[in-house]
């Protein structure tokens, strides 16, 4: 495992990033908390952050290009009309996690996704609302202090299942508002805490 550039190595990071591999510490750098507004963008966390359930995150970021390449591009149209050759294809795709569960629910989650685009504009619109249209900066000392779940993250899961979606516990709710910037984890010791 190749350690970081000398001048990313000391950057003080969130304790999860510090001595990872350089895809993951980029991760953290550059896409981690930073306010998500492009639905194509927001689908690709949802099913990734579904993907991962029972599973570490380094493991999905690893294969996040072959998830891009199975998934269309994580292109929600093309994701909805998905059939079952199709989604038998996906089964035997060695990039990707070969959940049956999963994958079925990544498709059906393009279906409801559409839906949600079709009742508000735009998932963005949608998903916001839950933190009132702002992130949530949060001022943690440490990661041990974060949370796995919030009122919010419960509040999104729960209307997400009522509309059909599956893999949106809350706690991959939570996870996904913090991909995405709803919230701002990172620790305040962290450079990029008062960056996003």
């Amino acid at each position: 495992m190749a350690k970081p550039p000398f001048f990313i190595a000391m950057k003080k990071r969130c304790s999860w990033a510090e001595n990872s591999f350089d895809e993951y510490v980029r991760y953290h750098d550059e896409e981690w908390g930073v306010p998500v507004h492009d639905d194509q963008t927001l689908f690709e966390f949802l099913i990734l952050e579904g993907a991962q359930a029972g599973l570490s995150w380094a493991t999905i970021l690893k294969r996040r290009n072959g998830y891009r390449a199975a998934f269309s591009n994580f292109d929600v149209n093309k994701v909805a009309a998905y059939d079952s050759k199709k989604i038998n294809d996906l089964l035997l795709d060695p990039a990707i996690i070969r959940n049956k569960l999963k994958i079925n629910a990544a498709v059906a989650n393009a279906q409801r996704f559409l839906e949600i685009q079709q009742e508000f504009g735009s998932f963005d619109k949608y998903v916001w609302s839950f933190v009132d249209g702002r992130p949530i900066k949060n001022h943690w000392k440490t990661s041990d202090e974060v949370p796995v779940t919030t009122p919010e993250s419960d509040a999104l899961s729960k209307d997400l299942k009522k509309r059909g979606f599956k893999f949106v516990g809350s706690t991959i709710m939570y996870a996904f508002m913090q991909a995405c910037g709803l919230v701002n984890d990172h620790t305040t010791d962290c450079f990029r805490y008062n960056e996003i």
